[in-house]
Formats: C-alpha cells, sequence, structure tokens
C-alpha cells in the first residue's frame, strides 16, 4: 500500500520512537494519512499520535514529541505515496504534444497532479481533482497552487482543454477563491482564441473573483503540430493589445485591491517592441518562474554588480550564448559593462532553434545539437556561458541528452553555466581565462 514505509531516516524523531520500514502509516492524530499531503500536514505539530500497522497485521500507537515543523523522519515507496497522476487533457496548446519522436520517455509525460502543485510549483488545470480533494485543499487551506487558467468562458474552457469536464475547474477556482486559497495563475494566449474579448472576459471574471495573481504568456508554437488545432504565434501587434488589456485591468485592480494581480510575460514585451517595466511592476518577481520580470530581475542585479566588479588581468574571450528574444537585451547590458570596462571582451550571440522551430526563441527550449552547430560556426569563441534553464533540474543535460562536456569538447572551449541571477552573470562575465583552468 501506498502508506507502507520504505525507510526511515536516521536520528529521526520516528527512529528514536522505534518504527520500522515494512509498517504501515494509518493515522497521525485521528486522522487518515492518504498521501503526502495528509502525512506534511497532520505531522506538523509538535505532539504526534500515530497509529501503525505491524507487518504481521496488528495495529499499534505511537506518540512522538519533536519540534514544530520537524519532519517525522518517514519514507515511503514514491514521493507522493501514490502514483502521479497525468493530465486527462488535450489542450490545443500542449507543448508535450509538439514534441518530436524519439526523444527521453519523461519528456512525454504530462502531469496534472495538485499535489505536485503544492509541493513542487508545477501548473495543474484542476480538471483531476474530486470533490473530496478539493475539499480537503480548502478544509487544509493547502496553498499556494500554480492553476492553468486560460480562459474563463466554460465553452471555450472545455474547447481549448479538449476536455467536455473541464468546466468544473472553474467551479473549483472561485470555490478556491471564496475560501481564500493562493493561487497562481496562468494564460497562456492563443491567438483567435482566448485574446481580445476573450481575455478583457477571463481579466474581469477574475478581478470579480480576487483571484490572486496571474501571468499572460504567449503560446509556444513548434514545428511539430500534424494533427493538431491550427494555432498562429503572438506577433508585435496582437503581444501590444495583450499588455494594453492586462494594464487597463492592472490599473483597475491596483486601484481597488492594491496589487496590479495581472502580469505579462517578458516575451510579451519583447515581441511588442516595448521596454521591460521597471522592478515595481511586478510586486516582488511573484510570477518570475513564468518568466515574468525575469530579465529585469537579471539586468538590475548584473548593474548593480558591476559596481563590485573588477576587470582581471587576463580577462580572455567569452561568448554568451542564448535564445534569439533575450538575445538584444543581453547585448544590451554587455555594451554598458564593456562602456565601463574597455577591457572586456565579449560578446552575445543568438542562437536559432532549428530543433524545435524557429517560432520557439526562448533560451530555456533550446537544444546542445543547436548550440553545437551553430557555434562551431562563430570565430574565437573563448569561454561559452549558457544559461542554467537550458539544462534538464540538477544535471548537465540538454532537452535531447547533450551533456555539457561534450558540447564543450565539439566546440573546443570551455562551457560555462550561469546561475539564474544577474551576480552569477557578471561573474562568469568578469572570470579569468586562468580561474576557469585552474
Amino acid at each position: 500500500m501506498s502508506t507502507v514505509i520504505a525507510s526511515v531516516d536516521r536520528r529521526s524523531p520516528a527512529q528514536l520512537a522505534g518504527i520500522k520500514p515494512g509498517e504501515q502509516l494509518l493515522t497521525i492524530n485521528g486522522h487518515e494519512i492518504i498521501d503526502v499531503l495528509d502525512y506534511r500536514f497532520y505531522g506538523y505539530d509538535a505532539d504526534s499520535h500515530l497509529t501503525l500497522r505491524e507487518p504481521n497485521g496488528a495495529q499499534r500507537a505511537v506518540h512522538i514529541r519533536k519540534q514544530e515543523g520537524q519532519d517525522l523522519g518517514l519514507n515511503f515507496d514514491t514521493y507522493l505515496m501514490d502514483e502521479m497522476r497525468s493530465c486527462a487533457n488535450h489542450c490545443i496548446f500542449c507543448f508535450v504534444d509538439q514534441m518530436p519522436p524519439g526523444m527521453r520517455q519523461t519528456l512525454y509525460f504530462k502531469d496534472d497532479d495538485a499535489r505536485l502543485s503544492f509541493l513542487l510549483g508545477n501548473y495543474i488545470t484542476l480538471t483531476n481533482l474530486t470533490e473530496r480533494e478539493a475539499q480537503r485543499i480548502i478544509d487544509l487551506h493547502i496553498c499556494p497552487i500554480n492553476v492553468s487558467v486560460h480562459t474563463t468562458d466554460p465553452q471555450l474552457h472545455c474547447t481549448m482543454l479538449g476536455n467536455k469536464n473541464a468546466g468544473r475547474s472553474l467551479e473549483y477556482i472561485r470555490a478556491f477563491c471564496k475560501a481564500g486559497i493562493v493561487m497562481n495563475g496562468q494564460i497562456v494566449i492563443c491567438p483567435g482564441w482566448n485574446d481580445g474579448d476573450q481575455l478583457r472576459r477571463t481579466l474581469r471574471d477574475l478581478t470579480d473573483w480576487e483571484f490572486s495573481s496571474c501571468s499572460l504568456v504567449p503560446v509556444g508554437i513548434t514545428k511539430y503540430r500534424k494533427g493538431l488545432a491550427k494555432l498562429r504565434p503572438v506577433d508585435a501587434d496582437c503581444a501590444r493589445e495583450i499588455i494594453a488589456i492586462a494594464e487597463e485591468f492592472g490599473q483597475e485592480n491596483l486601484r481597488r485591491f492594491g496589487t496590479r494581480r495581472f502580469f505579462c510575460a517578458d516575451e510579451l514585451f519583447l515581441r511588442a517592441g516595448l521596454p521591460l517595466p521597471e522592478a515595481d511592476y511586478y510586486e516582488g518577481y511573484r510570477q518570475i518562474e513564468n518568466g515574468v520580470g525575469m530579465l529585469r530581475s537579471l539586468g538590475d542585479d548584473f548593474l548593480a554588480a558591476l559596481d563590485t566588479e573588477e576587470l582581471p588581468e587576463n580577462p580572455g574571450d567569452f561568448t554568451i550564448a542564448t535564445g534569439v528574444a533575450a538575445a538584444p537585451f543581453l547585448r544590451g547590458l554587455l555594451e554598458q559593462a564593456q562602456a565601463r570596462f574597455p577591457g572586456l571582451r565579449g560578446r552575445v550571440v543568438a542562437v536559432r532553434n532549428d530543433f524545435f522551430g524557429h517560432t520557439i526563441d526562448v533560451a530555456g527550449l533550446l537544444t546542445g545539437q543547436d548550440l553545437s552547430a551553430q557555434l562551431r560556426a562563430v570565430p574565437d569563441l573563448g569561454r561559452v556561458l549558457i544559461p542554467i534553464h537550458m539544462l534538464r533540474n540538477g544535471e548537465n543535460v540538454f532537452l535531447d541528452d547533450y551533456t555539457v562536456p561534450r558540447l564543450s569538447e565539439e566546440l573546443g572551449c570551455p562551457v560555462e553555466v550561469v546561475g539564474m541571477d544577474g551576480f552569477d552573470l557578471a561573474d562568469a562575465v568578469f572570470a579569468s581565462c586562468d580561474t576557469v583552468k585552474e
């Protein structure tokens, strides 16, 4: 069963209480334990009364005293203590459906699990929720939850998600708003579907419901869309209209509630040819994981870091490799750095996405093979700097299974992975060749 204990952490409260692998966790403080959410929530208190079933079927009670919030130290066969729930939708904009064949199998799995939203920040549609689970989220006040909204028109919602029962998720959103559940929303803008008046309706409804915050992002369209719904990318005119609508409702929300509530992704400003907003627009960068304010934060931190940097004796050449969308912005930052430090010898190279198609222009979806093919044509690369979000989380592997060492070998130069913020970028830019070799 899912709540059978696989292992017990050494010197944990559970081990000190004599709990052993093979026992099944039944209740904590009288509450039935079904999955990791129950385990985390009910195991929070300093006093924990556990009911366990031993391998022979006998039940026993264990009392544990610990620090409030300290983990009991129990581990289960799976992180969720249950199977991960896959997505039952067929969204017209789903990126997984636009993947080429032959990639690693994990890239084709579509999760839609509310527990992962709370624990790991995954975005979900809520279409997998049962009434009981929705009520549990309210009762336990589980938040924040990251929710894919896209539209509040029930019929259009079902159409865009490819699920005739998807309208139920809108009912859950309204119920969660009423219960004070914090939700971070995302609207993937598909021109001709949920922009224009449909977008106005959505932002009006979310305003009236007092939805926590919501990002607006342009749909990503790869070249692998055979048999899928016809979509067109967000162009400059469409991007400007989206920004204008978001600003209209953002200003209303600022007046009424003290928060903008709706935030446009950096991509929209880049496509519209408009300058990025100042830092206060982003309200503490609450939607930065959706690409909202990432460039502003990066730029501000990078320029601030220039006050602390010194040009090394042997700076050497370097190349910043990035996507087509962000390249002009990064060139602007580098020009400002070179104006202050004339000896800084670097450049920014925009890498086209031949793998997914040229409509995909963000750095995070570049592959190792595209980097290799295009950068080999660039003379005097020096050190190649790539952002960490090009790689799988915690690994040196690109989407196409290229590794950083392989890319470095093919380019014949060091490839350095740069962290997320502008200070990391400044440190990488101002590192000397000698430091890198060491």
